[in-house]
């Protein structure tokens, strides 16, 4: 998969070539034989046309899971540390997350993670199966959070209808902090697509805020986490970020 940066300091998206197809062809095959999961709904995926999987996020193998577990190939967000490593450790990673379908982004908040749903509309407007955790980050205790709206302002900008994604075990799989995935069962259910469009249009907070609550509900429909009423993030780092998060309390 060619990445290349374009002007605005995003990357441009090709789909995905020889390395993503060979690793969907070897390591899936493998990590279903040695795990086992349990693999519910997969005929809810359509097998063309642009859609969202979102998902809830328990461990870092979420990312690695969703791809090899789906119907059909997938894209999403990673870190770009990932892609930026020397040597021959560098090239392993690179390689790895090329192989299942990832794109490097900048992470963080304002400018950043703008830049960041711009990406993710070019990844979808190719025609791929993009996919996006509406949490934002892992929960550490299990529970399922709120979600922030820019899996809504994707599927309304792009018309990608929306697949609710539940992953069970994937924290006994890989806990926080394990570096080496255990052989532990797991399983992931893909839920009925879902339109967002009858809600209105992108640039209406209402609209974005009610699609998002939709599918954080078929989640947790299919998950049964107990819901944390709140957003999940780490707490602010200094007097500006406390600022930041009081005039701006629903971020993207």
């Amino acid at each position: 998969m060619t990445q290349t940066a374009p002007d605005d300091g995003t990357t441009e998206v090709k789909k995905p070539g020889f390395v993503y197809l060979l690793g969907r062809s070897v390591i899936g095959p493998v990590a279903r034989l040695l795990y086992r999961p349990t693999i519910i709904g997969r005929k809810n995926v359509p097998r063309t046309g642009k859609i969202i999987l979102a998902s809830n996020h328990l461990s870092f193998i979420d990312s690695i899971v969703i791809p090899l577990m789906a119907p059909r190939r997938v894209q999403f967000l990673a870190k770009s540390h990932y892609f930026e490593g020397t040597g021959f450790k560098g090239w392993v990673s690179r390689t790895f997350f090329t192989a299942i379908g990832a794109v490097g982004v900048e992470r963080g908040a304002g400018q950043a993670a703008q830049d960041a749903l711009e990406q993710s509309k070019r990844i979808i407007d190719t025609g791929a199966a993009f996919a996006l955790y509406p949490e934002g980050t892992r929960s550490l205790d299990g529970r399922l959070y709120k979600g922030r709206t820019g899996v809504a302002w994707l599927a309304l900008t792009t018309g990608a209808l929306v697949v609710p994604v539940g992953l069970i075990g994937t924290n006994e799989l890989q806990p926080v902090g394990s570096k080496v995935p255990r052989i532990r069962k797991f399983t992931v259910k893909f839920g009925e697509p879902i339109d967002v469009s009858t809600y209105g249009s992108a640039e209406s907070g209402r609209a974005r805020r009610q699609a998002t609550d939709e599918i954080m509900a078929a989640i947790h429909g299919l998950t049964g986490q107990e819901l944390a009423e709140r957003y999940n993030e780490a707490p602010p780092a200094n007097a500006v970020e406390r600022v930041k998060r009081a005039f701006h309390p629903e971020r993207r």
